[in-house]
């Protein structure tokens, strides 16, 4: 098939990857071509982490960092080496042939990680991630994302929140790449202690880091860290559902149902909405005010 210029061999497009909704994978791939203008401003240059499922979601899963050797040349790369010692080349998903492509290895999510080639060591963007300890808690997870809304506003920081698509909630802050991962996780820490501190129950909202004492929605900030993945905007999860990863205007949050969100849904929602995080990149910010205003030692 030819997309973006580039002649991509698909396979088995009839395959049902999502039995239970119907969805072939030939739906899948479809879905992410027509919808490739959205998704790619939050691939582009992007280490690229493949989780593949090769039978679809009733079937077993493998995760693979590095990109097959005889990939097409309209897929880039990048060598990444691990504090381990250990390395890899994750692939680079820039075009919709490349996105395509990865579709078609049975990669039905889209995890990246939060920089951009060349600066890879520096986030673009800072994350908090809403967490449910317990089933029930969605009425929390909504409650509090406005909360975050409401620091990072004082704060002087754009927020786009989205769904994750599958039990959480993300609150995105697109910022520029001067600072390293322990920097804007450490910035992060203090928002997420803020937002705890307003909530003021430990049922409704927690920072505590040990799973076991937890009982409130986990205000994460751990996820601002070197090789951590999220799946990105407009990203199908392997649910029943076809469930996406959808992005929102705020004054949907207090009454948001992530399950309104489906790879079946998605295209129409587009054309009532738009697309929320539209020009999102372009309103980088910088988080270095923010450390005095937090109370904390600014980067060295």
């Amino acid at each position: 098939m030819l997309i973006d210029g580039h002649e991509v061999k698909l396979t088995n497009l009839e395959k049902p990857f999502f039995p239970a909704s119907g969805v072939t994978k030939g739906d899948l791939i479809d879905y992410y071509v027509d919808l490739a203008d959205r998704v790619l401003p939050h691939l582009r240059r992007r280490p690229f982490h493949m989780k593949r499922f090769p039978h679809g979601v009733e079937g077993e899963f493998f995760h693979q960092k590095r990109v097959p050797k005889n990939h097409p040349d309209y897929v880039d790369e990048v060598f990444v080496r691990f504090p381990s010692g250990h390395s890899t080349v994750f692939a680079i998903v820039d075009n919709a042939a490349a996105l395509a492509w990865v579709i078609n290895l049975g990669c039905i999510e889209l995890h990246t990680w939060h920089s951009r080639v060349p600066e890879i060591e520096r986030p673009d963007y800072m994350l908090i991630d809403l967490d449910p300890t317990t089933d029930g808690q969605w009425p929390h997870v909504r409650r509090i994302a406005l909360v975050v809304r409401e620091v990072m506003d004082e704060l002087g920081l754009p927020s786009y929140p989205k769904t994750s698509g599958a039990t959480g909630f993300h609150v995105l802050v697109p910022i520029e790449p001067e600072l390293e991962f322990p920097d804007v996780r450490r910035l992060a820490r203090a928002l997420a202690e803020e937002v705890e501190r307003r909530i003021g129950d430990q049922e409704v909202a927690t920072t505590t880091w040990r799973v076991k004492e937890r009982r409130g929605v986990f205000v994460d900030f751990g996820q601002n860290a070197r090789d951590r993945t999220i799946a990105s905007a407009y990203s199908i999860r392997p649910t029943p559902d076809a469930r996406v990863s959808a992005p929102l205007r705020w004054e949907e949050v207090a009454e948001v149902d992530p399950a309104a969100f489906t790879l079946l849904t998605m295209r129409d929602r587009i054309a009532e909405v738009g697309d929320p995080l539209a020009g999102m990149w372009e309103r980088k910010v910088s988080l270095l005010p923010c450390f005095e205003r937090l109370g904390l030692d600014p980067p060295v």
